[in-house]
């Protein structure tokens, strides 16, 4: 799972400019090997149990789970954020503009929303898959001071609780920096990038190939629109 989203909206670097720009991962053990978001079967659940504190009733690797699913879902929504506010910038109907405003201000309520709960991911420390061996750990996002760079405008990269994109260059770089959703320009963002993320992610693991080349079809349609 790429995990740079996180980063990204926390950099005076836009995309949209830079598309070679490299970001730190939020967790970057996410970003290595095929990493449990659902339990996949009672197995992956042994050991815990319903209680008030579920840092002493949840096993480590069922906490895992849990902050990787909360960070998939914040990747998945970031990238339809972006999708959304592209494909606008394409369409000629009026009605499908409005279809693309309406549900793309909730994609970004859903964005912002699951990055705040991903944050509060617990510190693990190389939790491993008891099936595929595959290790992940989560750092405490709260305490993240360190992980600055020179392109962030508030010196914290990593840092939670910051839910709202820090300001980054937009239209100009002679223009002043501002706080918006990147990328947006349709030269590097658009339907086929982000079926190419969600692929890349995993999201379509066990899907017929029919299924993802008419997929793929769709996309390449909407990227071909044009005003």
């Amino acid at each position: 799972m790429d995990t740079t989203f996180w980063s990204r909206y926390r950099s005076i670097t836009n995309p949209d400019f830079d598309s070679g720009a490299k970001f730190a991962q939020a967790v970057p053990s996410l970003a290595v090997g095929q990493h449990t978001a659902i339990p996949r079967s009672d197995a992956d659940t042994d050991g815990s149990f319903l209680s008030g504190d579920n840092t002493k009733s949840l096993t480590p690797f069922l906490q895992a789970i849990a902050f990787t699913a909360g960070f998939h879902f914040a990747f998945i929504e970031q990238g339809g954020t972006s999708l959304y506010a592209t494909l606008a910038q394409k369409v000629s109907s009026l009605e499908v503009l409005r279809i693309l405003l309406g549900i793309g201000g909730s994609e970004i309520m859903h964005f912002q929303t699951w990055q705040d709960k991903a944050g509060n991911a617990l510190p693990l420390i190389n939790v491993v898959d008891p099936k595929t061996k595959v290790t992940v750990s989560f750092a405490d996002l709260k305490q993240a001071k360190g992980e600055t760079s020179p392109e962030s405008t508030n010196g914290d990269t990593l840092q939670a609780n910051l839910i709202m994109p820090e300001p980054t260059h937009f239209l100009n770089k002679a223009l002043g920096p501002v706080a918006i959703i990147r990328p947006t320009s349709t030269k590097n963002s658009g339907a086929v990038a982000a079926i190419n993320s969600f692929q890349d992610d995993g999201l379509f693991i066990g899907h017929r190939q029919d299924f993802l080349n008419y997929l793929f079809e769709l996309a390449e349609q909407a990227d071909a629109a044009y005003r």
